[in-house]
C-alpha cells in the first residue's frame, strides 16, 4: 500500500466518522447552530458520507470517482474553513477544516498526476 492509498483511507474513514456525527452528535448539532448554519447540518453530513464512499470506491474501481470525491471534500472543507474564519474561531479550532481541505486537495492533485 503506497502513501496515497493510506491518505485516501485515512480521509475516507475520517469522513465516515464526521458524516455520521452530523446526524447523531449533540456537539455537532450545537456547532452548526453556533455557525448559524443549522439547516445545513444534515446536508453536510450526507456530502461527507458521499465523499468518503467516493474516495474508497474510487481508489479501487474508478479514478474519476476518486478525483471527484476528493475535489468535493476539498471544496466542502474549504467552505468549512471560511466559515470558521468568518465567525473568528481560533487557529486550533480552524485547523482541522484547513488540514482536511489541504489533504483532499493533495489527493485530487496526486490522483490527476498518477492516473491521468
Amino acid at each position: 500500500m503506497n502513501i496515497l492509498s493510506v491518505l485516501i483511507w485515512f480521509s475516507g474513514i475520517a469522513f465516515v466518522y464526521f458524516g455520521l456525527n452530523c446526524f447523531y452528535s449533540e456537539f455537532i448539532k450545537s456547532e452548526f447552530v453556533r455557525y448559524n448554519l443549522a439547516g445545513f447540518r444534515k446536508l453536510t453530513g450526507l456530502l461527507q458520507l458521499c465523499g468518503a464512499i467516493g474516495l474508497l470506491l474510487g481508489l479501487y474501481f474508478n479514478t474519476i470517482i476518486l478525483f471527484l470525491a476528493s475535489t468535493g471534500l476539498f471544496l466542502l472543507m474549504l467552505g468549512g474553513f471560511i466559515v470558521r474564519l468568518k465567525i473568528k474561531d481560533s487557529f486550533m479550532q480552524s485547523f482541522p477544516s484547513f488540514g482536511f481541505s489541504f489533504l483532499n486537495l493533495f489527493i485530487a492533485i496526486k490522483t490527476l498526476e498518477t492516473f491521468f
